[in-house]
């Protein structure tokens, strides 16, 4: 099946289901809110699974070569000492490769590469996406944690939630030999490398809704992890206090289908989850590719968007609730030896793929 296609989001899931599409033979416009591109961003996983996806889009081997493989990590304790270890040669055994460090400046550039010039139409934000199905054989909503494509199927009454924690993140300009988090009561600090002389850095604290520390970011973070181990300092003391970006960590409540009509859900806006599984984009690229298949494939729309909530919807909501675990466990403030167990056993088993 051919038909036109519109793209509500421009981001890792709308790009790249453009481009499958595009590729299947359709008409694709991408309506995005943004002015432009990213310039900045931070790193992000690709897992085994999102790097197929990435391969079935025909940009698998481009994105490989743009990334640097996840070294070996570590989960520890705020004085350094080990809870557990992130084995990665475990991880390139069962799925046959590891996983690959891309920012997502770089991601989306890749995936916007592989769209016709004009495709994707900057500064257009929507506000009321039904009427585009007047026009369009399906309209994709791939519009982020606050999508406005969601509200109009559901309306409020599946509201997002707060997660019980507010995080930090940003990039300084230090080399690590591995990444990794230390999880202290009721706040961890995380680091990944991201390119050459380039680092990932973030923070969670188990705090109420809305927290803003009166001494501000920076200053809270020095408080919190200043005396952890290195190099938690080191990165602290290069953190640019106007690159630290600070929000509450939200997840969405579980739909009862990512389908209303003509009109899909796929990514954030279908299964927002918490960053604890780094498994946001990954999610999201195998939801493009997903769709992708069951709208070439299946005799008509609907039938095409109900082979993709049977194929997706369960499985991103147990990946969503896996994570809403995690997060819970990160952030307790007793009884860490058994968290620090349970951690051990669950890493024993291996992360998702």
């Amino acid at each position: 099946m051919r038909g036109s296609a519109a793209v509500i989001g421009g981001g890792v899931g709308g790009l790249a289901v453009a481009g499958g599409l595009h590729r299947a033979g359709w008409t694709v416009t991408v309506y995005e809110g943004a002015a432009g591109p990213p310039a900045v961003g931070t790193g992000l996983g690709i897992w085994p699974s999102a790097m197929r996806a990435l391969d079935r889009l025909g940009l698998g081997a481009a994105a490989r070569s743009r990334s640097r493989l996840q070294p070996d990590g570590a989960m520890r304790r705020p004085d350094g000492s080990l809870i557990a270890r992130l084995d990665v040669a475990r991880i390139r055994r069962r799925h046959g490769e590891g996983v690959h460090l891309l920012s997502r400046p770089a991601l989306l550039g890749l995936l916007a590469e592989a769209l016709p010039a004009g495709t994707v139409r900057f500064g257009s934000p929507v506000t009321d996406p039904l009427p585009l199905t007047d026009d369009h054989d399906v309209v994709v909503g791939a519009d982020g944690i606050r999508s406005v494509v969601r509200t109009a199927m559901f309306g409020d009454r599946y509201p997002l939630r707060y997660a019980g924690v507010t995080a930090w993140r940003g990039t300084v300009a230090l080399d690590v030999p591995a990444g990794g988090e230390t999880w202290g009561r009721g706040r961890k600090f995380g680091l990944t490398p991201q390119a050459l002389g380039v680092t990932n850095w973030y923070a969670a604290l188990a705090a109420p809704e809305g927290y803003r520390p009166p001494e501000g970011d920076l200053a809270v973070l020095r408080r919190l992890f200043g005396d952890w181990h290195d190099p938690v300092p080191a990165v602290l003391d290069r953190v640019d206090p106007g690159g630290v970006l600070h929000h509450d960590v939200h997840f969405l409540t579980a739909l009862p289908s990512y389908v209303g009509g003509r009109v899909v859900l796929l990514g954030d806006a279908a299964h927002a989850m918490t960053p604890d599984l780094g498994q946001g984009a990954c999610q999201a690229l195998v939801d493009a590719v997903a769709l992708v298949d069951a709208l070439a494939g299946e005799p008509d729309v609907r039938a095409a968007l109900a082979r993709y909530d049977r194929e997706r919807r369960r499985p991103t909501q147990r990946m969503a609730a896996m994570a809403a675990r995690a997060s819970r466990l990160s952030r307790v403030r007793r009884f860490t030896g058994v968290r620090d167990l349970a951690v051990r056993a669950a890493l024993s088993f291996g992360p998702p793929g």
